[in-house]
């Protein structure tokens, strides 16, 4: 008989000093975008205390005032004031962004494929560089997602609600949540085991009040009663204090939380992180066609489990290679289903790009609470357009 097991995953708000960086980067690919879709945008960005540092490679026609979108978005956030330690009025925004390499970009503007005469359509940029994706789907929730994560994102989007509403009037932008579900040995999710949520707070706020407030207006009403109840741990603020956050209490760096905007580690992820990436980059846009074949093959009723992994050579349109992972649960043949989608499913990058209409200032928006899962955003990734030729191609 197998057993009961237990899985972990954890989100982070908008003031989390990662995040923080992952918004700055996204803002300014967002804002490339805008003035020239064509822009190529390799962003990276860290904080600290009373410091933004944007770097990295950027090749567009048209213009982005840097100093003042991080201005924007660190401000928006709520890092607003002097008195947290780190706010948008004051901190140095230092700037060391320069062109992209002329190396790389030959392999992106051209594939291989077309230099050689294969390719003959309009779709034939090469990968920004080689790289290994992943994308995935199970049927724990409506999203097709892992019940973990999706519990997470929704403490931490919750957690900010409550914040700027203003119904809990001394929350502060940075937190962390955290959720451990309880799984039967079929794999199905039977009870939320533990739930930790950390948030910084104005200094006179008092412990108890917090957590009272953290259980009645973040917890309770989020999770509901299906899988939380009376047995369920809970730890708030466990540390006792959470006053210095956000970049004053810890550096923040870019994609430093790419578990956290994927799948909270229940899916194997090649490494590639998002943000500031543009969409000649496959770490990010393979990764939301990963997504969306994943999620559609869920969807069709071929699989309860599934794992899509796609390989890229810098320079070359085609995957290397697609592997589909069912854990057991398919319903058809592997194999087949493979073939079927590197036949059916263009995954060359300019065909993504152009299925999903990527060259749009789409990306701040993601930055946080996952780039996965986000039915909320109307995101193109998540659409479920594909399940019906699936069923009708493998008779579900």
């Amino acid at each position: 008989m197998l057993k009961n097991k237990l899985f972990t995953s954890e989100s982070v708000t908008e003031g989390h000093p990662d995040k923080v960086c992952d918004q700055i980067a996204d803002a300014i690919l967002d804002e490339l975008l805008k003035n020239d879709k064509k822009s190529r945008s390799a962003v990276e960005v860290c904080s600290t205390t009373g410091l933004v540092l944007v770097l990295g490679e950027v090749t567009t026609e048209g213009y982005v005032d840097i100093e003042a979108t991080v201005r924007r978005v660190v401000n928006e956030i709520g890092y607003n004031r002097e008195e947290y330690g780190f706010d948008g009025h004051t901190c140095a925004v230092m700037n060391s962004i320069h062109e992209q390499s002329p190396d790389i970009a030959l392999g992106v503007d051209r594939a291989l494929e077309a230099k050689e005469g294969v390719i003959t359509d309009k779709f034939d940029i090469g990968a920004g560089d080689q790289g290994i994706i992943f994308g995935y789907a199970c049927d724990e929730t409506p999203e097709l997602m892992p019940m973990p994560i999706t519990l997470a994102h929704r403490l931490s989007k919750k957690l900010a609600d409550v914040r700027k509403s203003g119904e809990i009037p001394y929350l502060r932008p940075d937190g962390k949540t955290q959720v451990t579900v309880e799984y039967d040995g079929d794999g199905k999710p039977i009870h939320v085991d533990t739930v930790v949520v950390s948030t910084q707070h104005s200094p006179e706020a008092e412990l108890s009040r917090i957590r009272a407030d953290l259980i009645s207006k973040v917890i309770a009403p989020t999770l509901g009663d299906e899988l939380f109840d009376k047995n369920t741990k809970l730890y708030v603020n466990p540390t006792g204090r959470f006053v210095i956050g956000g970049p004053a209490g810890d550096s923040g760096l870019t994609g430093r939380k790419l578990i956290v905007d994927t799948y909270g580690g229940y899916s194997r992820h090649g490494g590639g992180s998002f943000s500031g990436k543009d969409p000649t980059k496959v770490d990010r846009t393979a990764a939301y066609a990963a997504r969306y074949v994943a999620k559609n093959i869920v969807a069709a009723g071929l699989a309860k489990r599934c794992e899509l992994q796609l390989a890229y050579a810098i320079g070359v349109a085609r995957p290397v290679s697609i592997m589909i992972e069912t854990f057991g649960t398919c319903a058809v043949d592997e194999e087949a289903l493979a073939r079927y989608i590197y036949e059916t499913v263009d995954l060359r990058p300019a065909a993504i790009i152009e299925r999903f209409d990527l060259f749009r200032p789409i990306y701040r928006a993601v930055s946080t609470y996952g780039h996965m899962g986000r039915e909320d955003l109307n995101v193109p990734w998540e659409a479920r357009d594909l399940a019906d030729d699936l069923k009708e191609r493998f008779g579900k």
